[in-house]
């Protein structure tokens, strides 16, 4: 793939200004999204903030080699949902932190052994499909909001279908059609344009009292504070400090310390993804021990401002690879972007104010390309070789299937393996199966 900006490459600032907003549009839905779901005290922009931090921490740490922006990680959506009711604020800063420590001791077994095993665990019949799985796995979230349906069935709705499909064909039109800049920006023209649309219909919908068209929540803009400071983690954790059980800390350590490997698994399957975009090997340079580290410290900060544990996120990855710009002064200046406008109001009730639909049409092609990406990984695997269709198929099937893992209560389990990371070590395992096989062209 052509680079227009590489790595190091420095846009014009009037073009890096609007490139950083991409990015961060491109990641903003997901990262907002899972403090909404949780709920308990989380908020979307302490959230953001985190992110934000996070984000910045992982450029210092990978020394501006990796470009990837950090977001609120879904992968934790189990443990959160579980240790907010029941242990708090305090419980979820712990959680984070413990999820840190252990890429951070991951991070530091890499450095001392070296890189070469883990190319050996995971070659690219193994890494390809799992990225691949990555971007499908997530088709179902991007369908979902373009139904309107991502909170409930009962919230089917034609006319969302229509604006999530109008901000897709905006998003086509600007990335195939459009000249260099458009071509650059057309995550940011597409949402921007499904949102002017949808201010239309709500507007309609409201004088004409039509609820279907109302896609807006106008009245989220009243009494709107132009400046204030995000409902920090940190702050209302610390003030359950006094009181609280430290007994809690081992099933804390359960509910998120083996999460911390399944997301492991997706960081690796991120930077080898970005790797074959921009044609250098991240795990050798900066090298993983490295970008794991960046991340680690990440997730503590992420968990420590906004209470979300921070990942890699394959939307990033999925704009360098459809714009074309991997510049790393795109990816700080969204980390920047994030951190400012979490304490601005008005932008924080306009990304609140986002209809789902639209954040949908533009995900489709987001984990799309992720999904291609990894195919793209296999192209020189020979796939005439059963040993090697066993591998992909044990990897793909189980993880389209959904097919998890769940340690203690079924119904409240202590630890769930997800589809992503139960197919992955299925593919590894398959692997070491047939490895030594003597099966040949």
């Amino acid at each position: 793939m052509k680079l227009v900006y590489n790595v190091n490459d420095k846009p014009p600032i009037g073009k890096l200004i609007v490139f950083s907003l991409q990015q961060l549009m491109s990641i903003l839905a997901a990262t907002i999204l899972v403090p909404l779901l949780i709920g308990n005290g989380l908020t979307p922009a302490a959230a953001l903030c985190g992110a934000g931090f996070g984000t910045l921490i992982y450029l210092l740490i990978t020394k501006g080699r990796s470009p990837v922006f950090l977001g609120s990680s879904f992968a934790f959506l189990g443990a959160l949902g579980a240790a907010a009711p029941k242990y708090g604020l305090l419980g979820i800063l712990i959680g984070g932190i413990l999820a840190g420590l252990v890429y951070v001791i991951v991070s530091l077994i890499i450095k001392g052994v070296g890189v070469n095993w883990l190319n050996k665990l995971l070659p690219p019949v193994i890494i390809g499909p799992t990225v691949a799985l990555i971007g499908l796995s997530l088709s179902g979230s991007a369908i979902n909001n373009v139904q309107n349906t991502a909170v409930s069935s009962a919230g089917y709705s034609m006319v969302h279908i229509l604006v999530g499909l109008f901000t897709l064909a905006v998003t086509i039109i600007c990335s195939t059609y459009g000249k260099k800049t458009l071509k650059m920006l057309p995550f940011i023209i597409g949402i921007g344009a499904g949102y002017v649309l949808s201010i239309i219909l709500s507007v309609i919908g409201n004088v004409a009292d039509v609820s279907a068209l109302q896609l807006i929540n106008f009245d989220a803009f009243k009494n709107m504070e132009i400046f204030a400071v995000p409902d920090f983690t940190f702050v209302k954790a610390f003030d359950q400090l006094e009181g609280f059980d430290w007994g809690y800390v081992a099933s804390i350590a359960l509910l998120f310390c083996p999460v911390a490997f399944v997301a492991l698994a997706e960081h690796i399957a991120d930077h080898k993804n970005l790797s074959t975009i921009i044609e250098k090997d991240l795990l050798t340079d900066p090298g993983l021990d490295k970008t794991i580290m960046g991340d680690g410290i990440g997730t503590m900060i992420g968990a420590f401002f906004g209470g979300c544990p921070n990942t890699t996120y394959g939307e990033s990855v999925g704009c360098v690879a459809i714009t074309k710009n991997a510049s790393i002064y795109s990816i700080l200046g969204a980390a920047v972007a994030a951190v400012i406008l979490s304490f601005f109001g008005p932008f924080v009730t306009f990304a609140g104010t986002i209809p789902a639909c639209v954040i949908g049409g533009v995900c489709i092609a987001l984990y799309g390309f992720i999904a291609v990406s990894g195919l793209k990984m296999i192209q020189k695997v020979d796939l005439n070789l059963n040993k090697n269709l066993f591998v992909v198929a044990a990897i793909l099937i189980p993880g389209i299937g959904g097919l998890t893992l769940k340690f203690g209560d079924v119904m409240d389990p202590i630890v769930t393996v997800t589809n992503i990371a139960t197919a992955l070590v299925l593919g590894i395992l398959v692997n070491l199966l047939v490895s030594r096989s003597k099966e040949s062209e």
